[in-house]
C-alpha cells in the first residue's frame, strides 16, 4: 500500500475535475450496479504512465461535449477493496493499472488497459476516450 502523502495529489488531480474517488466495495457497487446511464471508471496508479498520460487524457476528454453521466476513480495500491470490486466489473479484462473503463446501462462497453496507455500520448488516449464518449454518451 502506498502512503497517502504520495497518492493524495494524484487523486486530487482527478477529483478537481469532478471525478469521484471510491474507497469501498459498497461505493463501487452503488455506482456500477446501476443499470441506466454511462459511467467512466479510472483505475488510478502511481506509475509514470498514469501521471504522464492517463490522468491528463481523462481530464482533457472530460471537457468534450459528450461525457459520461458519472466519472469515478479507484486507486490501485491504495483503495484495495474498491479496486478489486471495480476490476470484477471489468472482467474478462485482467487487472491493469492504470486503466479506464466505460460502462453504459450497467454493461462494460469500452476498455483501455495499461498496454493501450503505456507509450501513447495523452492526446492519443483522450482521442480514444472522446470517440467512445461520442459513441456511448449521447
Amino acid at each position: 500500500m502506498y502512503p497517502p502523502e504520495l497518492t493524495a495529489p494524484m487523486a486530487k488531480e482527478l477529483n478537481d475535475k469532478g471525478v469521484e474517488s471510491l474507497q469501498s466495495a459498497a461505493e463501487v457497487d452503488a455506482i456500477l450496479g446501476q443499470k441506466e446511464g454511462t459511467t467512466m471508471v479510472v483505475v488510478n496508479s502511481v506509475c509514470g504512465c498514469a501521471a504522464a498520460n492517463a490522468r491528463p487524457a481523462v481530464m482533457k476528454a472530460l471537457g468534450h461535449d459528450h461525457a459520461p453521466d458519472k466519472s469515478v476513480t479507484v486507486f490501485a495500491g491504495v483503495d484495495r477493496e474498491a479496486t478489486d470490486k471495480a476490476r470484477a466489473y471489468m472482467r474478462p479484462y485482467p487487472p491493469s493499472s492504470p486503466s479506464i473503463a466505460l460502462f453504459k446501462d450497467g454493461r462494460l462497453v469500452h476498455m483501455l488497459e495499461r498496454h493501450h496507455i503505456e507509450g501513447a500520448s495523452a492526446d492519443m488516449i483522450a482521442g480514444n476516450l472522446i470517440a467512445a464518449f461520442d459513441q456511448y454518451c449521447q
